[in-house]
């Protein structure tokens, strides 16, 4: 099975015609000829089953014949997650986290932040890939950029937790993690976060934690987060 993705679709739609990258893909690399089937996903959890009609190498058009709304998870995980100064590993932490699951993401500006600008666009692509390759129905969200304390002034719902470095009193993620709820971890830059934002997040109610023994890039952290939260719903 090989999923397409297309924003443009919903619930209401019976054709649709593909973009010519994606046509060309069809017709040409999968030799989808007409009656075959492909299956494509909007991203909002609908997973749809279609016909090819016109197999064009430019325009391949299908009927859509099945429609399904896929069960979403009964909870949500949402990680702020520093920029790491190498975008390709804050790109590798959002297709592996993807993979995974997980529901929303936001690069948080931090004190101690090596890149204070972060262009979305490639991310976008990155997990509509991911989501695609890993035959999930719903795109995670990827929210703007936005400075530590702003984030933290936001209405966040379900558990909160900071993970970092300094040597005080925390918890292990795992024994503090409860199953079908929803969970806000952060997540800081290589240079942790300061004293300051450690501080402010725990008066705004996120409980510090440890995600184990040694000391992991920003990017592992947050696998290693993100894992921990689906373990524990399994």
């Amino acid at each position: 099975m090989q999923l397409f993705y297309s924003p443009e679709i919903d619930e209401n739609t019976t054709q649709f015609t593909f973009a010519k990258e994606e046509s060309k893909h069809i017709v040409k690399v999968l030799r989808k000829n007409m009656g075959d089937t492909v299956f494509i996903t909007n991203g909002l959890g609908w997973l749809f089953t279609a016909e090819v009609s016109l197999p064009n190498i430019n325009k391949c058009s299908v009927q859509i014949i099945k429609k399904e709304l896929q069960p979403k998870r009964d909870y949500q995980l949402h990680l702020a997650v520093a920029p790491t100064k190498m975008n390709d590993r804050y790109e590798w932490f959002l297709e592996k986290a993807t993979e995974i699951g997980i529901d929303s993401i936001t690069p948080i500006i931090c004190d101690h932040s090596e890149r204070k600008v972060v262009k979305t666009d490639r991310f976008e692509r990155i997990l509509q890939s991911a989501m695609k390759q890993s035959l999930n129905c719903y795109l995670p969200k990827l929210n703007a950029a936005i400075a530590l304390q702003d984030f933290l002034n936001e209405d966040l719902n379900g558990d909160l937790f900071i993970a970092h470095c300094e040597e005080t009193d925390k918890k292990s993620l795992k024994q503090e993690l409860k199953p079908k709820t929803n969970v806000t971890i952060l997540i800081g830059p290589e240079g942790d976060f300061s004293t300051k934002e450690i501080e402010l997040a725990i008066n705004k109610g996120f409980k510090p934690v440890t995600l184990g023994e040694t000391r992991l890039r920003t990017e592992t952290a947050a696998i290693v987060a993100c894992h921990s939260v689906a373990f524990t719903n399994e």
